[in-house]
């Protein structure tokens, strides 16, 4: 039996005798200085954060990245996306409380941060930059999440029926599998109900990137291992055409781009940490430890991967076909990455739901069914707060992006497109331009200077790359056949 709550509220507001209560003990407990639900966020679960964002998808294409730059500029490449991001993750750690970092004002997402440093029209563009990346990766995601477990069924097709045999499966299915379950776990109320989810997944994580490494040393180790590699990639006139290698290596720049990209969840992230230590100070840890550990991570996946394969390195090593046994092991890091996007699709989400939702509560605040939730005894969980509108939203949100999943399973078109128009407004352009307007940083002095120029070679770099995302792309779907598993 469903028992009807009052309607809810995000802030704390009340009479004189509720700002009394709020300076009882046992209050203080419960909620923050803003009357806002206590945050229970630690170094530990910002950085599990962190690493569930930012080591996803991205990592299993790294090979064929690596494979169109070669061995130099390769990891030069990742290298340099590598201390971008974490260097301008400083910056935006710096901007979540304005206008000082550590005793202003509380800024909930990453709208809010621009909104108070920046204000005008940049709202608008920060807005549809960021919740534009997020549907984006939620899109890119349950494509990914399909592959893999259509991987499952063809490893297991070659493991019987021998390596020559065409072990088509159809992508489709299991992308309706997939957003089943995050219909399910879209019913969490909010980011800081994922802890969980977020450690398990980046358990799930480092186990497949581990097993794609060990897979990948394996391969190097054989005897009789002999591939091509080269200090500049695949070759022109051997491997691609010269026109070929020019997209391709824009491409493979926005791949890259694209394993590094959570700055549009950072915000989010660094909300969920408790206020002491001051946030700021934590999350920079924290974005150190993630991005430290995911660059060790996607600098041995690339390298020994491009090592494995040579220049023929399959755009998705763990479904490519790139192995084929242990059968076993394979069909584990598969489920293994499903568990895991499982998991980072929610990151991804939560914000485009809170922001929705929040949105439409102060848009219509006297409507029971957007602001009202039911007391529901879920069997095995206890009480659950439902709410009819979030049931409703969240599980069209969820049916939608696996709509397009479905007209668009491209994988590495499709990140590199969303690493390429998400890398350069959300990692570097907002984050430097909000720090030197909290900061009241001179114009023209030496450190403005150099952030100006670091902005406009990042800009330059997200357009070339963007060009090679949207003509492969176009290559993709001229070329697409329905029904068969695309890798």
């Amino acid at each position: 039996m469903a028992v009807e709550l009052q309607k809810k509220s995000n802030f704390f507001m009340g009479s004189h005798q509720d700002l009394e209560m709020f300076d009882h003990s046992d209050f203080r407990k419960n909620f923050d200085d803003d009357g806002r639900e206590k945050r229970t966020g630690t170094l530990m679960t910002a950085s599990a954060h962190i690493i569930t964002a930012v080591i996803g998808s991205g990592v299993l294409s790294l090979a064929w990245a690596i494979a169109q730059l070669g061995w130099i500029a390769g990891p030069a490449v990742l290298t340099a996306f590598s201390v971008i991001t974490w260097f301008t993750s400083t910056l935006l750690a710096e901007c979540y409380r304005s206008p000082d970092p550590i005793t202003g004002k509380r800024n909930y997402t990453y709208m809010d941060v621009v909104r108070a440093n920046l204000g005008g029209y940049k709202i608008l563009l920060c807005g549809l930059a960021q919740y534009g990346n997020l549907i984006g990766i939620s899109i890119g995601y349950t494509i990914t999440a399909s592959i893999s477990m259509a991987a499952v069924k063809r490893s297991n097709c070659y493991h019987k029926n021998g390596h020559d045999v065409k072990c088509y499966t159809s992508n489709y299915p299991f992308m309706m599998i997939f957003a089943a379950f995050e219909i399910l776990l879209s019913q969490i109320p909010n980011f800081h109900k994922l802890s969980w989810l977020s450690i398990v997944a980046a358990i799930m994580s480092f186990t497949y990137a581990s097993i794609g490494l060990g897979l990948s040393i394996a391969k190097v180790a054989e005897d009789g291992h002999n591939v091509r590699t080269t200090l500049t990639g695949v070759t022109v006139g051997v491997d691609v055409s010269g026109t070929e290698k020019v997209w391709r290596t824009f491409q493979a720049i926005g791949c890259i781009a694209f394993a590094y990209a959570y700055s549009t969840v950072l915000v989010e992230i660094q909300d969920t940490l408790k206020s002491s230590p001051p946030e700021n100070q934590v999350m920079k840890k924290a974005s150190l430890i993630g991005v430290s550990t995911t660059t060790l991570f996607y600098v041995l996946c690339g390298l020994v991967g491009y090592a494995a394969f040579g220049n023929d390195a399959p755009g998705n090593f763990l479904t490519g076909f790139g192995f084929y046994e242990p059968f076993w092991l394979i069909d584990f890091a598969n489920v293994c990455i499903v568990v895991h996007l499982v998991g980072a699709y929610q990151v991804f989400a939560q914000p485009v739901f809170g922001f929705f939702e929040k949105w439409c509560s102060n848009r219509w605040p006297e409507n029971g069914f957007i602001t009202t939730d039911h007391i529901v005894n879920v069997p095995l969980v206890g009480e659950y707060n439902m709410n009819l509108f979030r049931l409703v939203w969240r599980t069209g949100y969820v049916i939608l992006t696996a709509v397009v999943a479905m007209i668009f399973p491209f994988f590495n078109d499709f990140v590199g497109l969303l690493g390429a128009a998400s890398f350069w407004p959300l990692t570097v352009y907002f984050p430097i331009e909000m720090y030197i307007a909290q900061s009241k940083m001179p114009k023209f002095s030496g450190t403005w200077i150099w952030l100006k120029v670091l902005s406009w070679a990042c800009l330059i770099v997200s357009l070339v790359a963007l060009a090679g995302s949207v003509q492969g792309l176009a290559q993709s779907v001229k070329s697409f056949r329905p029904f068969k598993t695309q890798h």
